[in-house]
């Protein structure tokens, strides 16, 4: 199901005020208990590190809540009042509050930036990813207002549907806290899922259910709300990307299903940020800013580039000169992703957002592996033999194209077949390796955060020690010659990673409020008159009328004179029941069957008739859309199935209207005697 660009409104204000902060996590808890929503997918009971952190979270969500009314408060009356004395303690009540907003969102950033929670609890070192934190939102209460919105819209007792509006809020309320597996993800799909029939059937264009839905900014724990439905959804959207990222960043990448793995979680989570960005927009949080979105790609592109490197080091075993080179251009391809994600973190409208750890670990990481690039480089040139005259034109060929400008000193030829001039060339990438793990270590040691991580802090010593002993070795006493500078080595991946968008399709559900009628004509964007009840009696010649159509069936003619037109049906008008049985759902063969099946007492029908479908060439176009051949399958595909996969293609009845033509001439251009073949008269 792929949604058009839904705009989100900016934010509007509530009139009772943001309202209370999020509920403790254990007050979470003990309401998931009671609403039976821990059902597959979600773990709210969980104590793990990472449930702990994302409680923590939340408290701290709900403290900068309260801070920021209060400051809103303190702004308000230091503009109202004109009392120097009441000015000089409200602006220093403004000064503490202010202080302690910074206070909370250094405490926030030190809680994302806890990457080690995320990691794999394996043994092995690998360098830790970044992850993203779950965005939180507050517990919402549905059943009023689509009570009444069923009420005043369908014509139905609000109070009949409350099971299915529990079973929606059960489901939200589990979506919260969700597992970090594949349960978890599809629960947050299934939720999303929903959010679609929710919106065809609860929100019209042209009205306000009332709804705030609010969401806490995923970095800064700014609240933000908004009655629009796409803040929900895309919210949402953001929790299956960021939910992405933990899977992948837990991978053990020390093993090839491992590593397989991460890349498709990482390619995964940049699919969901890219569709984000491209199809929601106006969002009132700073986390869902287009700026941010392409920053998060970016990052996630990084991460899975990272990972092919990994992957590539675990194939590529065998020690030969041309592995070695591909190693070299592997790694610096990921130093040249890791580049352009710090470029990206460092302009003017994501700099303040982003928390500082990750900017140092995304600068130490494009330092760290561009030194690797230098170190693969000089292993080719001196641990492997010189070439021999039959690997020279394989050789000659890798290396034409593997620096980016070809290193000064003799040819080519004398270059790979001289072992000299290879230690000589290995030696100055050996020494811009080494250079370039010194300021990886330098960039890692500015940052308090990173300085705590003992896995990072030990990739980075082990690999500075490897290139200083390599360079140790290769070095002699009698080198009088000066180290030059190596050039840098040309980035190039034998995987390219692809943005995978969000398969939808994948999670299959069920339309809670199926009850209330195919959403082809029982939606929040149409509008009907009343429900009128008609008893009709079988004239000579039947009831007098055609009809057309499955699900709702529609009366497409009515015969001049005959009981149907006597009665005050009209052509346009849908059978909703038959005698007190529902048959909004019911196909052309039941209606038929229920009709024929009357007595002399005759038969009582429910009709209902779309407002703006009066008049015959109005009705007509409805009634093209009923055709129970091709027509009908192509374009009615929701009343026929009720699975979110077939439900793209029933909108509204305005798709229909293209095959008119021939439904004129079967229902108005001949006599009643000669009905089409996509009718039948009774």
């Amino acid at each position: 199901m792929l949604c058009p660009l839904e705009m989100m409104p900016p934010e509007e204000k509530n009139p009772d005020g943001v309202g209370e902060g999020d509920r403790a996590s254990g007050l979470v808890l003990l309401q998931a208990l009671k609403s039976g929503s821990t059902r597959k997918g979600c773990d709210p009971f969980a104590q793990t590190q990472r449930s702990k952190l994302q409680h923590r979270r939340a408290r701290i969500n709900q403290q900068i809540n309260k801070e920021m009314r209060m400051r809103a408060g303190a702004e308000n009356l230091f503009r109202a009042t004109s009392n120097h004395k009441v000015k000089e303690t409200v602006a220093l009540e403004l000064s503490y509050v202010n202080s302690n907003l910074q206070l909370l969102k250094e405490e926030l950033e030190e809680l994302n930036s806890s990457m080690d929670v995320y990691q794999n609890d394996s043994e092995s070192i690998s360098v830790p990813m970044i992850p993203l934190g779950l965005k939180e939102t507050k517990e919402l209460d549905l059943l009023v207002p689509l009570k009444d919105f069923i009420s005043e819209h369908y014509g139905e007792e609000g109070i009949l549907f409350e099971k299915e509006i529990k079973e929606f809020m059960e489901l939200r309320q589990a979506m919260r806290t969700p597992s970090r597996n594949e349960a978890g993800l599809e629960l947050l799909m299934e939720y999303y899922n929903q959010l679609y029939f929710l919106d065809s059937r609860f929100f019209p264009p042209t009205k306000s259910l009332g709804v705030f839905f609010h969401w806490y900014d995923s970095l800064t724990g700014v609240p933000s709300h908004q009655r629009a439905l796409a803040f929900e959804k895309g919210s949402v959207l953001f929790n299956i990307g960021a939910l992405h990222t933990q899977i992948g960043a837990r991978q053990d990448r020390a093993s090839l299903p491992g590593l397989n793995q991460a890349i498709d979680a990482f390619q995964k989570a940049a699919g969901a940020f890219n569709y984000l960005k491209e199809n929601f927009s106006n969002a009132p949080s700073l986390d869902m800013s287009a700026a941010s979105l392409n920053m998060l790609v970016r990052l996630m592109v990084a991460q899975v580039q990272e990972c092919v490197f990994e992957k590539m080091s675990l194939l590529r075993a065998q020690h030969d000169f041309l592995t070695r080179l591909q190693l070299a251009q592997e790694a610096a391809r990921v130093e040249d992703v890791y580049s352009l994600v710090h470029q990206t973190m460092t302009q003017a409208h994501v700099k303040d957002y982003v928390p500082f750890s990750w900017t140092t670990m995304v600068h130490v990481k494009s330092e760290h592996f561009k030194a690797l690039s230098h170190y693969f480089a000089a292993i080719a040139l001196c641990d492997c033999p010189a070439a021999s005259d039959a690997e020279l034109p394989e050789q000659e060929k890798a290396f034409i194209q593997f620096h980016v400008t070809m290193p000064e000193g003799p040819s080519l030829r004398v270059l790979l077949q001289d072992p000299e001039e290879r230690r000589k060339l290995g030696k100055a990438h050996l020494k811009k390796a080494i250079m370039k793990h010194e300021e990886a270590m330098r960039i890692h040691g500015l940052c308090k955060i990173l300085r705590k991580m003992d896995i990072l802090q030990e990739v980075l010593s082990f690999a500075h020690k490897r290139s200083l002993s390599k360079y140790s070795e290769i070095d002699h006493e009698e080198d009088f010659f000066e180290t030059g500078d190596a050039p840098d080595i040309y980035p190039k991946t034998h995987q390219k990673p692809e943005i995978k968008s969000p398969n939808f399709s994948q999670v299959k559900v069920t339309d809670l409020f199926h009850r209330l009628g195919p959403l082809s004509v029982f939606s929040a964007k149409t509008k009907w008159y009343p429900l009128r009840r008609v008893h009709l009696m079988r004239g000579e010649n039947g009831f007098g009328f055609t009809l057309r159509g499955d699900s709702p069936v529609l009366i497409a003619g009515v015969i001049p004179g005959g009981c149907a037109a006597e009665a005050g049906l009209k052509e346009g008008d849908y059978i909703i029941s038959v005698n007190g049985k529902d048959c909004k759902w019911s196909k052309h063969a039941e209606v038929v069957q229920l009709l024929k099946s009357t007595g002399e007492e005759g038969v009582e029908i429910g009709v209902i008739t779309l407002q703006g479908s009066e008049g015959p060439k109005a009705a007509d176009k409805k009634a093209a859309a009923m055709s129970s051949g091709s027509g009908m399958l192509k374009s009615n595909k929701e009343n026929s199935r009720k699975s979110l996969m077939n439900s793209k293609s029933a909108s509204t009845l305005l798709v229909w209207s293209k095959k008119s033509k021939r439904s004129k001439k079967s229902t108005y251009g001949i006599p009643f005697t000669a009905v089409g073949d996509n009718e039948a008269m009774y």
